[in-house]
């Protein structure tokens, strides 16, 4: 047996899953998928094959001839879920499993229609990262166990499918009233990157290779906001290599989405916090689009490796984002990204074992360990390598890394003996092993400086001693300066200083989530009363778990602002992603402590 994924029960010495077909009906009066999975193994196998499954109820398994086969399941283990175990007869190509998915799953997020922005029909999003494939359907659900996959997916006629593939066409479902629509993934990719979703949704053309989909209500105002699309892809092709995913289209969900973006292949999941309105947002595409190279095409073997997806892409994103507006705007970046990082070590504590890029997380649920450290940690490791072996060294390595190992998924050992065949020496000289098998920052991280960043932090280290930005100033700051200047104000603050920012940034109606959330947070922690019902307004529209997180955090500074929090919380968590509710619980149980 050699199970290399501590996450999963798949067991590599066994048959492979190469193509996986999907026949699933979406029952949103129940709150099930039912239907079929197809694994085909592509060659003749016998013996036991191990499947990933959580929630799910097994009706049974057949051969290729309608054949039963027998199955048993493990025991329910609390992260795992149940091992399927399949006796594959002699000879056996493909198997049918027939299933249904529980109302619970957490994979699979239903809306009712008073949770959309149309109020008129249920929605209904799959998020598989990092180990909820399995809810779905029974998998390998391990990176190891990349797959291609097609789909048929039935649904009430009044409503759209889309997934993570592309379109193969529509016709009636077996039931009136009911349409099948068909897809097809010809590149193999994780379980994790398998996406649906189903809602009433409209589309605009971005580019010929581009399409944004979003509700009718939504659809004009994401049209504006990612019209720009085309010149990020081209920017990145130019920095990393062709895109081979066919079609980069993009999906704006509710904003129940817990997560700013999911990467998946051929349809990025969006969150609706970012239509600013201004386009001051859309650079957080750049993220979701970089991973088209770094993670979707190179993937991490495990979470246990999650750094090299996340680390490298914010890495890639923050090129793309100095391709597109220069350096100062990336310097802005790395600046933003410092606060969250130092944030997330305060959390868990600088010593945590959980700080350190390569992990051990057997035993852990990762979803309890996500933080910002393997993005921000991991793209300084990136820049300090780029550093050290030149822009022009750095960015020939990291063409030949992504030739090398597209579509595979590969553990941090990999990366390193590809970096010591290709970059000699490096290693070494930036101290690669502390950065990845030690917690904490190490001492030689790389500093980003601008004149703007020096600039800001001089104007809100004077805040505390009664220095202003003047008028001109606030005039001419970008989104991203008037963020990082918040982030570096000293808080909590007394009523009359909040009442000035307010004022003359013009705060608490701001459209930009990024900065109206920095300001609720400062105003929340100073107990700031004109502020507590644009705070209800936020958390009871938005799931979002990086907003959640510090708007909780900042309502239990007073016992009038902890009561404000939980009276919201109980309104607000019907609505929430589960994700997103272990996070705000998590936040409010430390409140009496």
């Amino acid at each position: 047996m050699a199970r290399t994924d501590p996450h999963s029960y798949f067991d590599d010495s066994q048959p492979r899953t190469r193509h996986l077909g999907l026949e699933l009906e979406v029952d949103f009066e129940e709150h099930r998928l039912e239907g079929w999975a197809m694994l085909d193994l592509g060659e003749p196998s016998e013996g036991p094959l191990d499947l990933d499954t959580k929630d799910l109820e097994i009706y049974s398994v057949e051969g290729e001839g309608g054949e039963p086969i027998p199955f048993d399941r493990g025991e329910e283990e609390p992260i795992l879920g149940k091992r399927l175990r399949i006796h594959l007869p002699e000879g056996t190509r493909r198997v049918t499993i027939e299933y249904v998915t529980s109302p619970e799953a957490i994979g699979l997020q239903w809306l009712d229609p008073a949770q959309t922005e149309g109020k008129r029909h249920p929605f209904v999003f799959t998020h598989f990262q990092p180990i909820h494939a399995r809810t779905c359907m029974p998998c390998q659900d391990s990176p190891r166990a990349r797959v291609v996959y097609r789909a048929a997916i039935t649904v009430p006629s009044d409503l759209t499918a889309v997934m993570s593939a592309g379109s193969a066409g529509k016709g009636p479902g077996d039931r009136p009233g009911t349409t099948t629509y068909l897809f097809d993934m010809p590149h193999a990719i994780p379980t994790y990157l398998i996406a649906l979703a189903v809602g009433n949704l409209d589309s605009r053309a971005l580019s010929p290779r581009s399409r944004v989909w979003a509700e009718p209500e939504t659809v004009e105002a994401a049209e504006h906001e990612f019209a720009g699309i085309e010149d990020m892809i081209t920017r990145a092709e130019e920095l990393f290599g062709p895109y081979e995913w066919d079609r980069y289209d993009m999906l704006v969900l509710p904003p129940s989405f817990p997560y700013g973006g999911m990467e998946n292949p051929r349809l990025t999941f969006l969150t609706p916090t970012l239509l600013a309105g201004d386009r001051s947002l859309v650079d957080v595409v750049a993220h979701e689009l970089a991973h088209s190279w770094t993670g979707n095409l190179v993937t991490n073997a495990s979470v246990d490796h999650f750094w090299l997806n996340e680390g490298a892409t914010v890495w890639a994103e923050r090129r793309i984002v100095e391709a597109l507006h220069g350096q100062d705007a990336a310097a802005l970046g790395w600046a933003i990204g410092e606060k969250a990082l130092q944030a997330e070590f305060k959390r868990f504590g600088a010593d945590a074992a959980v700080t350190r890029l390569r992990n051990d997380l057997k035993g852990t649920d990762p979803d309890d360990v996500f933080s910002s450290i393997p993005y921000e940690k991991g793209a300084r490791f990136m820049a300090l390598l780029e550093r050290t072996a030149g822009r022009e060294r750095f960015d020939a390595f990291i063409r030949s890394y992504i030739e090398r190992f597209r579509f595979t998924s590969i553990t941090t050992e990999e990366f390193m003996n590809f970096v010591n065949q290709e970059l000699p020496g490096a290693a070494d000289q930036v101290g690669a092993q502390e950065w990845l098998y030690e917690p904490g920052m190490p001492k030689n991280a790389p500093v980003f400086r601008s004149p703007q960043l020096e600039a800001l932090d001089n104007l809100a280290d004077g805040f505390a001693d009664g220095e202003r930005p003047t008028a001109a100033q606030i005039e001419s700051w970008s989104p991203a300066e008037m963020l990082v200047y918040l982030q570096r104000l000293p808080r909590p603050l007394d009523e009359e200083a909040c009442r000035w920012l307010d004022k003359n940034l013009e705060l608490t109606e701001r459209g930009n989530y990024e900065i109206l959330v920095e300001w609720l947070t400062i105003a929340a922690a100073s107990d700031y009363e004109p502020v507590f019902e644009r705070v209800r307004e936020v958390l009871l529209r938005v799931g979002r778990m990086k907003y959640l997180r510090p708007l909780y955090k900042a309502l239990g500074a007073t016992p009038r602002t902890r009561a404000l929090a939980r009276e919201v919380y109980a309104a607000a968590s019907p609505g929430y992603h589960e994700l997103s509710r272990r996070v705000s619980e998590a936040v409010m149980d430390k409140y009496d402590a």
